[in-house]
């Protein structure tokens, strides 16, 4: 964890345990500190490459569900139009958004061309 990112173990450590000079204690007693750290501290969200919470995430899949239901109960929903964005999709899914939004050119030329044609209001 250490390697990982220190500054966000020191922070974990200061803000559950009131540690703030870990290197003062012995590594076995560090070990046990870091195994007990919330499941969603920072250096534990940071290792399992989580950029959200599972209570998040939870959260956000229960204000999906609550806002499609009210949206059924619009003539949007009844003829199937306007549905609302799911934000559950939005947080799990936002490296995978990030990148489908990535346009790669191989020559300033061809960059230019699609410039102008964004500019122009083409494709």
């Amino acid at each position: 964890m250490i390697k990982l990112d220190e500054e966000a173990f020191i922070c974990d450590l200061a803000e559950t345990y009131q540690i703030y000079d870990y290197r003062q204690l012995p590594p076995s007693r560090v070990a046990v500190f870091a195994f007990g750290l919330r499941d969603d501290s920072r250096i534990k969200m940071k290792a399992s490459k989580q950029s959200v919470s599972m209570k998040n995430l939870l959260l956000a899949g229960i204000l999906d569900e609550l806002r499609t239901l009210v949206w059924f109960q619009t003539k949007d929903g009844q003829k199937g139009n306007n549905r609302p964005k799911m934000l559950l999709e939005l947080l799990a899914g936002s490296e995978k958004q990030r990148q489908s939004d990535v346009i790669v050119f191989d020559s300033s030329e061809e960059f230019s061309e699609a410039r102008k044609n964004q500019l122009v209001g083409g494709d």
